[in-house]
C-alpha cells in the first residue's frame, strides 16, 4: 500500500526484494536558464528593445552582457532588466567580442529573432502606438466591415426578417428563407 500511494504522488519504487527505497520524479518546469551564451531581451533602461548575450555571470544580481550585432558595447546589467529568450549561442565565458559576434551570426539570432512570435508582437505595437486618429477611424471600419461579412455568412441558412407589419392590436412578422 506504500508502494502504491508513492507511485501516485510521484514517488517511483527502486530496487527489488523487500526493500524500499524511493527516489522522487521531478518534471523540469523552466526550460529558460541564466547561462552564459544566453540571449536575453532588454526590457527597460537605455537600451530598452534591444538583444544581447550573457557573457559571464558577475553576482546573483547582474551578469556581464555583451550585444556586438545590436550596437551595446560589453558591460554590467542586472538581470531585473533583461527578459531570457529561447535562443542560446555556444561560447565559453567572458570570449572577447568577436568571438560573440561570430556565434552570434552562425546560429542567425537577428533573423530567428524577427521570425518569432514575440518580436512580431512588439512590431505590432509600436505600429498601433504610432497610428493617427484617422487611421484607428479606418481600422474600425474595416473591423465592422469585416465583421458584417462574417456574420452575414454565418446567418445564411437562417431566416431573416423582410417585413413588418403594424396592426392595431398585433405586430405580424413576415419570414423568408435565404
Amino acid at each position: 500500500r506504500v508502494a502504491a500511494r508513492c507511485a501516485a504522488s510521484g514517488l517511483i519504487k527502486t530496487g527489488s526484494g523487500n526493500e524500499l527505497s524511493f527516489s522522487l520524479a521531478i518534471a523540469m518546469v523552466y526550460k529558460r536558464y541564466v547561462q552564459i551564451g544566453r540571449v536575453v531581451y532588454i526590457a527597460f533602461g537605455p537600451h530598452a528593445g534591444k538583444l544581447v548575450a550573457i557573457v559571464d555571470v558577475i553576482d546573483q544580481n547582474r551578469a556581464l552582457v555583451d550585444g556586438p550585432c545590436t550596437g551595446v558595447r560589453r558591460q554590467a546589467m542586472p538581470f531585473k532588466c533583461m527578459q531570457l529568450t529561447d535562443f542560446r549561442i555556444q561560447i565559453p565565458h567572458s570570449v572577447r567580442n568577436k568571438f560573440v559576434k561570430a556565434a552570434w551570426e552562425k546560429e542567425k539570432i537577428n533573423e530567428k529573432w524577427e521570425a518569432s512570435r514575440w518580436a512580431k508582437k512588439i512590431e505590432a505595437r509600436a505600429k498601433r502606438a504610432k497610428m493617427s486618429d484617422f487611421d484607428r477611424h479606418k481600422v474600425m471600419k474595416a473591423k465592422k466591415k469585416r465583421r458584417s461579412m462574417r456574420n452575414g455568412k454565418h446567418l445564411a441558412g437562417q431566416k431573416k426578417l423582410k417585413h413588418v407589419q403594424r396592426g392595431p392590436k398585433c405586430l405580424t412578422l413576415t419570414a423568408t428563407r435565404s
